[in-house]
């Protein structure tokens, strides 16, 4: 007879909080001190680093949650970012088996698809653009803006790795 699957303890649940707490205040507190279009997005770390230790349904309120935080400070666009979060959230929450095997290249690889995923969605859902722009906004900026959250987000869980290593909670 097996035993059953080991659950993760009250530590590593606090440690997932914190962390998660950690990057939404990042979000809010670093991020408007970050001048340019190329930007890190804390808030999409997060929800990534915590959807892959939740079920898909409670990844995918997570990232709606976050989403709607996100979208209080755009009026102009609300809605959006919570759509957009919650798809992704749920996705990542349903594929963590296959990326996010604590493998550190394929958790980069996930995040710059994650982040580029949001901004050619946002941008899209929002018309902010057209023509030229848009092309620019979709090939160039989000791309970079793309690397740059994963260069972080594989810096958090190389220096970080208790608070962001996945576990099912």
């Amino acid at each position: 007879m097996r035993s059953p699957a080991p659950t993760p303890g009250l530590g590593s649940m606090l440690r997932a909080w914190v962390g998660f707490s950690l990057l939404i205040l990042a979000q809010f507190g670093v991020r408007p001190l970050i001048p340019g279009r190329v930007a890190v997005d804390f808030a999409l770390i997060a929800v990534l680093f915590s959807s892959v230790r939740m079920r898909p349904g409670f990844a995918a309120l997570t990232g709606f949650a976050v989403g709607v935080a996100l979208d209080a400070l755009a009026p102009d666009s609300f809605g959006a970012s919570a759509l957009v979060l919650t798809l992704i959230a749920f996705g990542a929450s349903w594929l963590k088996a296959v990326f996010f095997a604590d493998h550190v290249g394929l958790t980069g690889l996930f995040v710059f698809g994650g982040k580029w995923l949001f901004d050619i969605a946002t941008t899209l859902l929002t018309g902010v653009s057209s023509g030229t722009t848009l092309v620019v906004a979709l090939l160039v900026w989000a791309p970079l803006s793309a690397a740059l959250t994963a260069l972080v987000a594989v810096l958090l869980l190389v220096l970080f790795r208790p608070l962001y290593r996945p576990q099912a909670i």
